[in-house]
């Protein structure tokens, strides 16, 4: 998310920082450049003009001026111009307060991911929220919508109306309101039919909808892959139909950005969720702090914690955990790891919520390190047998070859998946010899999220959420702790006790 824009603005602050007073001349150039990076990143033009406008003025002022470090107040600025620009300061949160059920209806056009987005937000409605949820295909055109939608329920253990063939999109709504009401549901999400261009009979249709059943929330999702296309859809439906907020999806996969950075300027609408990604849990708040940050480069830390929180087996964390505390570690639970950080978005999700590691994406890419390389070493491992895994020591050369084989690799990559884990075994037998310090920090290395891990303590949360509120630069005992824990990239660990990279960073010659 936002590679590109990041990449172009962390190379405009790079040619500032360092420097010890930033001339007029110097804050215009920056600013120019910042100017194109994000008409680049497909940011409407209106909305480029007024952010350039605030930063420019903020930049060249006494505050400036008198700084100490001159280059850190203007990213400052910058990030705070992009937090006003995508919303402010505080989440929007959803609107459930009415009396049940709360209807939010889901407008958008078809490919946008209304289905899959109705039943990501029914999700965490009621897993997060507790909430008793009921969804209603609408969709009386596209071909088997409405049984998406109730394949989707199921899935995820959500109640959907039944499906009654030959009625209208408005007679459904109203046999849902009467259902949901009957059955003391809390919430009821009304998925709308969509087209494929705005045209009149899908406003009439999604409009009458709305004024039979009085929602609380209107919802328009919106694909932020069409860039500009999606800016204008949300203005024709804002004109059209009162909405009251934004999810974007695909955000996973918008290089630019421009979409997202221009939605709320320009319809004054707040977005309220963006969609990450393909799985159902796959839907985020959206934090305009969080999102600055990430654009900026700082990562978003408190979006990694939150997602260990949610991904991680806390009683696998706990079980390992009496384990290490044994010096125990052997290629089963190296393999469990590899299975954690897949849970939490493989290795570029993740790389892409820690702070100060967006410029190791590149040497990253060169130097082979990828998400692949983890399904590399999860076959390797399911290619050994249960004794060898226990025992690695096993592992003879016609073992080797033989496991080589069957994963479908070199040797060499077996013989780099063992150094690393012997490296990790003796770092967890050292510290079960260390006691006090050392086993505080093991337990730290195994995400004891929320008190977990055996009751040996997990991560201040509340100093964790403080980098997520306004302030650009963690305290120098935070980026530590962090960069230990989350970013040990030379046989380290990652969250959870995620294992480390082997082979990066790349060797100089």
């Amino acid at each position: 998310m936002f590679e590109a824009l990041n990449e172009r603005l962390s190379g405009v602050f790079d040619r500032i920082t360092g420097r010890g007073a930033l001339s007029e001349k110097d804050v215009a150039e920056a600013m120019r450049e910042v100017r194109v990076a994000l008409l680049e990143a497909d940011v409407a033009l209106p909305v480029v003009k007024d952010f350039i406008a605030f930063a420019t003025e903020r930049a060249t002022g006494e505050e400036v001026i008198r700084s100490v470090r001159p280059a850190d107040q203007v990213v400052k600025i910058v990030y705070d111009g992009l937090i006003e620009m995508l919303g402010g300061e505080e989440p929007t949160p959803l609107n459930t307060n009415a009396t049940p059920p709360a209807v939010i209806l889901m407008a958008g056009l078809q490919g946008s991911g209304k289905t899959t987005t109705s039943a990501k937000l029914a999700l965490r409605l009621t897993k997060f929220d507790r909430k008793k949820v009921m969804m209603a295909s609408l969709d009386t055109r596209r071909p088997a919508a409405m049984e998406q939608l109730a394949t989707l329920g199921k899935q995820i253990e959500v109640a959907t109306l039944p499906i009654v063939a030959g009625e209208s999109a408005v007679q459904i709504a109203r046999r849902a309101l009467t259902s949901a009401k009957l059955q003391g549901f809390d919430v009821l999400i009304l998925d709308t039919a969509g087209r494929i261009t705005l045209d009149e009979a899908l406003m009439a249709e999604v409009a009458e909808v709305a004024r039979v059943s009085n929602p609380v929330e209107t919802l328009l999702v919106a694909d932020s892959l069409t860039g500009q296309d999606a800016v204008r859809t949300a203005k024709a439906f804002h004109e059209r139909l009162p909405l009251t907020g934004l999810i974007l999806t695909r955000a996973d996969g918008d290089g630019r950005g421009g979409a997202m950075l221009s939605m709320r300027a320009v319809t004054g609408l707040p977005i309220k969720y963006m969609g990450s990604g393909e799985k159902v849990d796959a839907l985020d708040v959206f934090d305009a702090r969080r999102v600055a940050g990430r654009i900026l480069g700082q990562g978003d830390i408190v979006a990694l914690v939150e997602k260990a929180s949610q991904d991680l087996d806390q009683s696998k964390a706990e079980a390992m955990a009496r384990k290490l505390a044994k010096g125990q570690f052997d290629l089963n639970d190296l393999a469990t790891q590899l299975q954690q950080m897949k849970k939490m978005g493989g290795l570029q999700g993740i790389m892409g919520m820690l702070p100060g590691v967006a410029k190791m994406k590149s040497q990253m890419a060169d130097s082979g390190v990828d998400d692949r390389m983890i399904a590399r070493q999860e076959a390797i491992i399911s290619s050994m047998t249960k004794a060898e895994r226990k025992k690695p020591d096993l592992l003879n050369a016609s073992r080797r070859k033989r496991i080589a084989a069957g994963a479908g690799v070199e040797v060499q990559d077996i013989n780099r998946l063992l150094k690393q884990h012997r490296q990790m075994a003796d770092m967890v037998k050292s510290m079960s010899r260390g006691g006090g310090k050392k086993m505080q920090q093991m337990a730290a290395m195994m995400g004891g999220l929320g008190g977990g891990a055996g009751g040996m303590g997990g991560p201040d949360m509340a100093r964790l959420k403080a980098l997520g509120g306004g302030k650009i630069e963690p305290g120098a005992d935070e980026m530590k702790a962090l960069q230990d824990r989350l970013s040990g990239l030379g046989g380290g660990s990652m969250p959870g006790g995620l294992p480390g990279l082997p082979g990066f960073p790349p060797k100089k010659n």
